[in-house]
């Protein structure tokens, strides 16, 4: 869907969420942090066990997360991604867009995590050629579509019809 005004954005369907997923190889986390008790870090976490997306981390303030080399910008990394997975404060979106929109070639899809929302942002982003999903979890989209989504956000490894006590 296409954003038209603050309040008339609305998320890609499901249908289209599977295919951006499907279709993409790379992800850049920006705003991935190095601490567990942060959800991005949560995500990143599953996004390098359970995919087969090449995960880039981005924060200008760390060197190494869950092991891997963290760059300091979306222009720092060795590959233009695929997908775009934001956690970032609201303030700072519209600078992260700009960033995302100076890359060549561009990124195909900018996902913003829970909480975040802005149909003028969305509008701006897909003026620039690219799919918006916003105020979702990649990684909860992922289990979803992939069959391992738990209420609590995680695989039980069970499947089980019986009611647990």
């Amino acid at each position: 869907m296409t954003a038209t005004g603050a309040t008339t954005w609305e998320n890609p369907p499901a249908w289209q969420r599977q295919q951006i997923l499907r279709d993409t190889t790379t992800v850049a986390v920006v705003g991935a942090s190095a601490n567990p008790a942060r959800a991005s870090n949560f995500v990143a976490t599953y996004l390098l066990a359970s995919t087969g997306f090449e995960v880039y981390f981005v924060n200008p303030n760390a060197d190494e997360i869950l092991g891997r080399p963290v760059y300091p910008s979306l222009d720092a990394l060795p590959v233009v991604p695929d997908l775009v997975d934001v956690f970032r404060k609201p303030e700072d979106l519209g600078s992260v867009l700009d960033d995302v929109l100076a890359l060549d070639p561009r990124p195909r899809t900018f996902w913003l995590q829970f909480g975040l929302f802005d149909a003028d942002l969305a509008a701006r982003a897909e003026a620039g050629g690219m799919e918006v999903v916003m105020d979702r979890c990649l990684k909860v989209e992922h289990a979803r579509f992939a069959g391992g989504l738990h209420l609590a956000g995680f695989n039980t490894g069970v499947i089980d019809s019986r009611r647990r006590d």
